[in-house]
């Protein structure tokens, strides 16, 4: 039945800005509802605690808490709050409105998932909750009803109303918030909460995606409760045959009873889920499960409750008036053979004497000394990595290199043993490093500097190729004028990328030969360009000290600060005239300009004879090459 209408807070606005509109959903300490935002006019969703509850100091810090803590995150992941505040005897967030349903709506509709649409889900909330960890919150209340999927396909984690601090581990001795189907064993028995219990709910989350059902099935909360104490959480592939081993391992990892098996944070299993996917085929993750609709389970084990945890002697008791306590826990089952543990008395009284005796450390040594953990490296460089490995008196095995969206390219994206597992001091640690996503979008480069434009090229997982240049009007000498692939085009992860230099505007070269060495340098560098002489003067035909001959021809473009080098003369070269005298015109020409001069003849006038009568230079003298000998024929 719609309840809406029976709100009394639909239709009103609070604060004086945000207009209450519908009702969404309803727990046990706040109801939320879709409102309008009047000052920025945008939908949000408006979390507002139970005006029962708002006198409640706990619950009003709680609320508080909750604000702070998710603004901090700032994750793709995590449904943003925007505001907090008071209007009357309500107390209220403003929070990021998703339109989509919960992972519960989904389970409720499809049962069981396929593998693939499971992690789908499962990658975004470990790497929400993350975050989380790193900034230092344990969430305390993970189930699917707080997982959001979106119309658009996006994952985020809502309500972190339990959320605390990392460091202020809790040990109480009364109750425990939570919902039943979802405490870790430490949180029941110890009222121990750090981010593995956040872990181990994870995996049981994961077990219900795979399975449609919750691991521990019970009567009464009470029941529950002691199957999480006493028993494992079974493999998904008992209740569903056909499900990969991989994903038993995953499950029991992340829900192991004992929080040190499990690993120590979400970012830690987010390494391992990755690496379990990517030895999944594609049959595997696409398989179909049974088509059954999720399990019907009362109400009270899927909503946040104060849990009674068991009372020793030596705990005093913390009552509640807000909620009934569950019935009482039944005892955890003896050990087959009904053997017990032993009294903590006789232990105490052996280390008194071994200690007594200086055995002391040799016992330590042997139960904990020569193991250490494997220190959290997810995000971090290979460098940073191998120095902490180094610090906590780790190798490194060797280094594999996989693609991932959810890793900067060069961190760590996964180790063997996990961060948190316990492993023989001196031991040796893989690292998978990310080489990023898959496929990469190619910067766009025009106008950079080439050294800028290879870095750019790099950081996103491209290689620099080979660099031309070309002459450009409107790019400045030595930056990017064009790259193939151009900007903009998408391309798998060290693809090289082509690039074109510019050389700046073209300068047009003048001719500088036979003009003195100075002059034609002066004429060169006024353009812009370097001017280089060659060490060996050639013999020409111009005059000693002047331009022989220019590296770079008269009328070809060159860039500013292109050199040309200049070839100095020395002068003709020396050569022996021959003795053409008494040979006709025509030979004496021919011979004259094998030898490389030029030839003039002189014939007298009414002159008939073609015999050379004489040479300008005598036969067997030197002369320049290339200069002129004029030759005479006979007179009348």
């Amino acid at each position: 039945m719609d309840t809406t209408l029976d709100d009394p807070l639909v239709g009103r606005v609070l604060d004086g800005r945000y207009r209450v509109d519908a009702r969404i959903a309803a727990g046990g300490m706040a109801t939320v509802y879709r409102a309008l935002d009047t000052r920025l006019d945008r939908i949000l969703a408006l979390k507002v605690m139970h005006p029962a509850l708002a006198a409640d100091g706990v619950f009003v810090d709680r609320f508080i808490r909750e604000a702070k803590s998710v603004a901090r995150l700032a994750h793709p992941n995590v449904v943003a709050v925007f505001d907090q505040g008071t209007d009357g005897p309500y107390t209220y967030l403003a929070m990021e409105y998703v339109s989509g349903c919960t992972l519960r709506d989904v389970l409720r509709e499809r049962g069981a998932l396929r593998p693939r649409a499971a992690l789908d889900i499962f990658e975004p909330v470990l790497a929400a909750l993350g975050a989380a960890h790193r900034a230092g919150f344990v969430h305390r209340d993970m189930k699917p009803e707080n997982v959001l999927i979106g119309d658009d396909g996006r994952v985020k984690v809502a309500d972190f109303g339990l959320v605390r601090s990392v460091d202020s581990v809790t040990n109480t001795t009364g109750s425990v918030l939570g919902t039943v189907s979802y405490l870790a064993p430490e949180q029941i028995e110890n009222g121990i909460t750090d981010t593995r219990v956040d872990v181990y709910a994870c995996g049981v989350v994961l077990y219900e995606m795979l399975t449609g059902a919750k691991p521990h099935n019970g009567g009464s909360p009470a029941q529950v409760l002691y199957q999480h104490l006493n028993e494992d959480v079974p493999p998904p592939s008992a209740a569903v045959p056909g499900l990969p081993a991989g994903l038993d391992e995953l499950v029991a990892l992340a829900a192991a009873r004992s929080p040190q098996l499990r690993p120590s944070d979400a970012a830690a299993l987010l390494g391992v889920t990755l690496e379990a996917r990517a030895r999944l085929t594609d049959a595997e993750l696409d398989a179909e499960p049974p088509r059954a609709r999720a399990e019907e389970r009362p109400a009270s084990e899927d909503r946040t409750s104060v849990i009674a945890r068991p009372v020793t002697a030596q705990q005093p008791v913390h009552h509640t008036s807000r909620l009934e306590s569950p019935a009482p826990i039944p005892p955890r089952r003896r050990p087959a053979g009904g053997l017990r543990a032993p009294r903590r008395g006789p232990l105490l009284i052996v280390a008194g004497i071994l200690l007594a005796l200086g055995l002391g450390a040799g016992v330590w040594y042997i139960n904990s000394g020569q193991f250490t953990k494997v220190p959290n490296l997810l995000g971090k460089s290979e460098q940073e990595a191998r120095s902490q490995l180094s610090a906590a008196g780790l190798g490194v095995k060797g280094v594999n290199r996989k693609f991932s969206d959810a890793f900067d390219r060069g961190t760590v994206m996964n180790t063997d043993p996990p961060g948190g597992k316990r492993i023989r001091g001196n031991d040796a640690v893989t690292l998978t490093l990310s080489r990023g996503p898959e496929v990469v979008s190619v910067p766009a480069l025009k106008g950079k500097p080439l050294a800028a434009a290879k870095s750019e090229l790099t950081a996103v997982g491209l290689a620099p190729g080979i660099v031309t240049q070309a002459f450009s009007e409107d790019v400045a000498q030595g930056s990017v004028i064009s790259s193939d692939p151009a900007g903009g085009e998408k391309r798998a992860p060290d693809t090289a990328v082509a690039i074109v230099v510019s050389k700046g505007s073209p300068v047009r070269v003048p001719s500088v030969t036979g003009r003195p060495a100075d002059e034609a340098r002066s004429a060169l560098e006024g353009l812009g360009l370097k001017v280089g002489t060659a060490a060996e003067q050639v013999n020409s035909a111009s005059p000693a000290g002047t331009v022989a001959k220019q590296s770079v021809g008269a009328g070809a473009q060159a860039a500013a600060g292109d050199t040309v080098t200049l070839t100095l003369s020395k002068g003709p070269r020396q050569v022996q005239v021959p003795d053409v005298t008494g040979q006709d015109v025509d030979a004496a020409r021919k011979a004259l300009e094998g030898s490389g001069f030029k030839v003039k003849v002189d014939r007298p006038f009414l002159s008939f004879s073609d015999t050379v009568e004489s040479q300008s230079v005598p036969g067997g003298q030197n002369a320049p090459e290339g200069g002129t000998i004029t030759i005479k024929t006979k007179g009348l």
